[in-house]
């Protein structure tokens, strides 16, 4: 039986208990995509993102360490405390479906590691009518490399603990197909950056418990 959508999943507070977790231990993204996603003809400091799905203001920070000015869009207020601020980010307590930003008012709307949670089809109206006409969408996720031999035995692992969740499902989760079949948005492109976390046990540890989909007790 097909598995339902991860937005009907509870996206909203599913990370209410990970929120520390989260904070500590997911991994930052690549230089090289912060410096794609903000090449645009304007000064960083002239750009007014919008981050969705921000969770613990990860992306958000790095954005904002480049001087854009970030407007951090995050429905679990569990995630939002647990973000460390900055004088560049404002968070707001909102969904991706519904903002509540003004119309044309974004240069940027950016979703780290969080589009798979939302409902695509109001998402993407609610992206297109907050951009500005010249406005850009960057979605952006930390995807393992499955030629490590110890990331490929790491992901089975979480396979058989989630039993086979559906976020764990690289290819149907990191899926931008809804952006590609859209008509609200054009000149789509891909890009694939390296990057590396380096973790000891107690990270590797932490790493794994700030995914939603993975058991907080059982067997070890």
């Amino acid at each position: 039986m097909e598995a339902k959508p991860l937005h009907q999943m509870n996206p909203r507070d599913r990370f209410s208990d990970r929120a520390e977790s989260y904070a500590e231990y997911r991994p930052d993204y690549p230089e090289e995509a912060i410096a794609s996603i903000i090449s645009t003809t304007k000064n960083p400091t002239e750009i007014v993102a919008a981050d969705i799905g921000a969770g613990t203001g990860i992306s958000s920070r790095q954005l904002a360490e480049k001087g854009v000015k970030v407007i951090a869009i995050e429905p679990n207020l569990q995630m939002i405390n647990a973000a460390k601020t900055h004088p560049l980010i404002d968070f707001k307590t909102a969904t991706a479906e519904a903002t509540n930003l003004p119309t044309s008012s974004v240069d940027l709307v950016t979703c780290f590691q969080a589009f798979h949670w939302f409902n695509p089809e109001p998402t993407l109206a609610e992206f297109y009518r907050i951009l500005k006409p010249s406005g850009r969408l960057a979605v952006v996720w930390n995807n393992r490399n499955k030629n490590d031999d110890f990331t490929k035995e790491y992901s089975q692992i979480l396979k058989q603990a989630s039993k086979s969740h559906p976020a764990e499902n690289e290819k149907r989760s990191r899926s931008i197909s809804t952006v590609e079949k859209s008509k609200l948005f054009i000149n789509v492109n891909y890009y694939n950056f390296a990057h590396q976390q380096n973790l000891d046990l107690s990270g590797l540890i932490g790493r794994t418990l700030s995914a939603s989909y993975i058991p907080n007790e059982g067997a070890k």
